[in-house]
């Protein structure tokens, strides 16, 4: 069973900056196509970004410009990389995984963000 562990998260003020991490068990890392999602109290998980084993990324158009999803593939691990945080980027963000040709899909358990001054 792959397991995803996430780590980062916290409390920030708006404008500042935070970078998450997700660690990935397992030997498919590299092949995976990974993102990263959140989800608002009240509201259903939306997409954040994304970035397949070749390294091209795509992001929702809320993050473009302030966040930045990378991956290491000797580590096992994506990052988001968020910076110039608002009020509305309060929630859970979760890791994701997917096996590009199985199609399977693995969840991180989430770590909380929440941006307030």
């Amino acid at each position: 069973q792959v397991q995803l562990v996430e780590s980062g998260g916290g409390l920030v003020q708006p404008g500042g900056s935070l970078r998450l991490s997700c660690a990935v068990s397992g030997s498919l890392f590299s092949i995976y196509v990974m993102g990263w999602y959140r989800q608002a109290p009240g509201k259903q998980r939306e997409f954040v970004a994304q970035i397949i084993s070749s390294g091209i990324t795509n992001s929702a158009d809320s993050v473009k410009g302030r966040f930045t999803i990378s991956r290491d593939n000797a580590r096992n691990t994506v990052y988001l990389q968020m910076n110039n945080l608002k009020p509305e980027d309060t929630a859970v963000y979760y890791c994701n995984a997917v096996h590009p040709a199985i199609g399977n899909a693995y969840w991180g358990q989430g770590t909380q963000v929440t941006v307030s001054s």
